[in-house]
């Protein structure tokens, strides 16, 4: 376990163990989101590198040694905040995104596949607008390869929302190749919307994520 009482100057130590299981019990549950809730309110404003173990506790009201008794490490920290952004755009896929995709699928001969897609590249891009702390962790290699393998993966993760309108109402078979286009879809898609979001006008960002969409479209749906 890390010291209990690091400097600020130090930085934060690799990860050594995985996070710990978020507690089940309410008072331990609610420090846990404190910590969390802490860790994106200085991410929205405070360079990654800057963002140390002791600057979250402070933000959080407590002490560095109660932070962690939840969480081993910053990375852990980071990755419980990245992983909260998941499940929040999970849910909001399929409050939003899915019902209009499912309506428009009614109509069997004007349904394009690529819609799906179209839709949520485009409710991604507009939840890191929302999300500063979200794209700051996002951008680049901050999210441990772990969390990261875990929650883009096609059985379990995010992707697996497309994979299972693709296995239920396109009827694609399930196969590993459809795993592994769907792993580099999502891949590819992440460094994309990276390099839009570098660009010095919203004109430009736009005109890298339609090119995106096609480039993506046509090959995840290139069999169709």
């Amino acid at each position: 376990m890390a010291d209990p009482n690091p400097p600020d100057a130090q930085p934060d130590p690799e990860p050594t163990s995985p996070a710990r299981r978020m507690p089940v019990q309410s008072r331990s549950f609610q420090t846990c989101m404190r910590i969390i809730d802490a860790a994106s309110s200085l991410l929205c404003y405070t360079p990654l590198d800057d963002v140390t173990t002791t600057r979250i506790a402070a933000q959080a009201d407590l002490s560095v040694g109660a932070l962690y008794r939840f969480f081993p490490d910053k990375q852990s920290v980071i990755d419980a905040v990245a992983v909260r952004h998941v499940e929040n755009f999970r849910s909001l896929l399929q409050l939003t995104v899915m019902p209009l995709v499912e309506s428009q699928f009614a109509n069997l001969e004007t349904f394009d596949p690529a819609l799906i897609l179209d839709r949520v590249i485009d409710a991604y891009v507009a939840y890191l607008l929302e999300h500063p702390d979200f794209r700051a962790i996002s951008f680049g290699r901050h999210i441990s390869a772990a969390t990261k393998e875990r929650e883009a993966s096609p059985q379990t993760g995010l992707p697996s929302l497309l994979k299972n309108f693709m296995l239920q109402r396109l009827g694609i078979p399930n196969t590993p190749e459809l795993d592994l286009k769907l792993s580099v879809v999502s891949e590819a898609g992440e460094r994309l919307i990276e390099y839009a979001f570098e660009q010095p006008t919203e004109d430009e960002r736009n005109r890298i994520v339609a090119e995106m969409k096609k480039m993506l479209a046509r090959y995840l749906f290139s069999d169709k």
